[in-house]
């Protein structure tokens, strides 16, 4: 099964800890910034948790599917020429327009 490309844009003012856990032992464990993008490759079948600092403990803020983060197709862009073809690390965290942070009702 091919594993699913995810974004994740923490739209709060605090940093947060995204991580996905999933089948045969998966785990990635990420801290995001305020306003930043994270962009991720896991298992279709995989579970995130967002977690933030509240007080004095670290809470779990939401608890949800890879696949409600799966991004189509056309949002993901090709590596321009000029960058190395072979990513340093698994995960990439970049900035993009597309991808609006929404208030919560």
């Amino acid at each position: 099964m091919d594993p699913l490309m995810c974004s994740y844009r923490n739209c709060s003012a605090r940093m947060v800890i995204v991580r996905c856990c999933g089948p045969g032992g998966f785990f990635l464990e990420r801290v995001v910034f305020p306003f930043e993008l994270l962009t991720f490759q896991c298992p279709p079948s995989s579970d995130v948790e967002i977690w933030a600092r509240e007080s004095a403990a670290v809470v779990r803020t939401e608890q949800l599917p890879a696949a409600a983060l799966a991004m189509q197709e056309s949002e993901a862009a090709p590596r321009p020429a000029w960058l190395p073809q072979t990513p340093i690390r698994a995960v990439g965290v970049k900035g993009n327009a597309s991808s609006v942070c929404l208030q919560r009702a």
